[in-house]
Parts: C-alpha cells; structure tokens; sequence
C-alpha cells in the first residue's frame, strides 16, 4: 500500500472520529455545527499543506531524473559523434 494511500485513510479516520465525538458531544447544534466546520476547514488545510509537500517532493525528483536523463543523452551523443568520426576516419 503506497504512503499517499495510508495518509488519506489517516486522516480520514482522524475526521469521522473528530466529528463522531463532536455530534455525540452535548452541546447545542450551532455550537457542533460551528466545530465541525472549523475541524473540516484544518483537516483541508493540513491535507493541502501534506499535498504541497507531496508535490514539492515529486518535483525534486522528476528535476533529478530530468537531470541524469540529459547527461545520459549528452554521452550518448559524443559518443556517436565519435564513433562517426571514427568510421569517417577508416574509410579514408
């Protein structure tokens, strides 16, 4: 199971666990209601806050495979230049 995967089902555990203990909680309905919607609007904005990570991280990444990947190509071309010029050459 992937890291995102465990992560959202974390904090979707977390959310209907806070909101079940609120509704069970004796307290007049705007007050609850008042509750969950500012629990709703932390959890968005801590998994935002996790998916700007994510993303952050994922970027590092791709720039670091883009990376290697144009020095990988960089080599491949001198190396085919050489070889060309070495076959120029044995033809001459």
């Amino acid at each position: 199971m992937s890291n995102g995967k465990v992560l959202l089902g974390v904090l979707a555990g977390v959310a209907v666990g806070a909101t079940m203990g609120i509704l069970f909680a004796p307290e007049k309905g705007s007050v609850t209601r008042k509750k969950i919607s500012d629990k709703g609007e932390d959890y968005a904005e801590e998994l935002g806050d996790k998916f700007n990570e994510f993303m952050g991280i994922i970027s590092k990444q791709f720039e670091a495979v883009k990376t290697e990947a144009m020095k990988i190509s960089e080599n491949g071309k001198v190396k085919s230049e050489d070889m060309i010029a070495e076959v120029s050459a044995a033809l001459k």
